[in-house]
């Protein structure tokens, strides 16, 4: 594995899934050749976690391609230093998520996305599952968070979810004064 290059080499992937997308390709499993996949593979990356970018991007133009990388770094680390780039073999069941109307402390949405980031750091996701998808970002800009920083933060708190709570409480109120 190139490690020093393998932000460009994300970057030309999600280039690649931008133009297949727009060229009306919607079989995402047509996306990509066998070295893309194993690289994908070897920084803890499935399929759907380019196309869903992709997708999302060329439908709405968000999320650009540096929250696409940040979120994808932060999976990359968790997948090389936490799961010694061993994949997980779990899935997240969807039917386990709370529902969307859910809320902790007022906060709607907070009790759907903790187990999402848990899945996305693990590389757990479903692949009719997106961490980032239109909710999330919702999610995200109320409370004035990056999805990138909500990982690695779930990342620091793994064991204390409380933590996580009480982390997205102060930065929402900080955002609403």
């Amino acid at each position: 594995m190139d490690h020093y290059n393998h932000t460009r080499h994300l970057q030309e992937i999600w280039l690649d899934a931008c133009e297949k997308y727009r060229a009306g390709n919607r079989q995402p499993e047509t996306y990509f050749d066998a070295d893309q996949l194993s690289f994908l593979s070897s920084v803890g990356l499935h399929l759907m976690d380019v196309y869903d970018y992709a997708e999302d991007f060329e439908t709405s133009k968000e999320p650009d391609f540096a929250t696409f990388l940040s979120v994808c770094e932060a999976r990359r680390d968790y997948f090389l230093t936490v799961q010694e780039s061993v994949p997980s073999t779990k899935q997240l069941d969807p039917e386990t998520l709370p529902a969307k109307t859910d809320s902790v402390r007022g906060i709607v949405w907070l009790p759907r996305i903790l187990p999402k980031a848990k899945a996305k750091l693990r590389g757990e996701l479903p692949p009719e599952i997106m961490y980032g998808c239109g909710g999330d970002r919702r999610f995200f800009k109320e409370n004035n968070l990056h999805p990138a920083e909500f990982l690695r933060v779930n990342w620091a708190y793994e064991d204390s979810p409380e933590k996580i709570i009480d982390w997205v409480e102060a930065r929402r109120m900080a955002a609403h004064g």
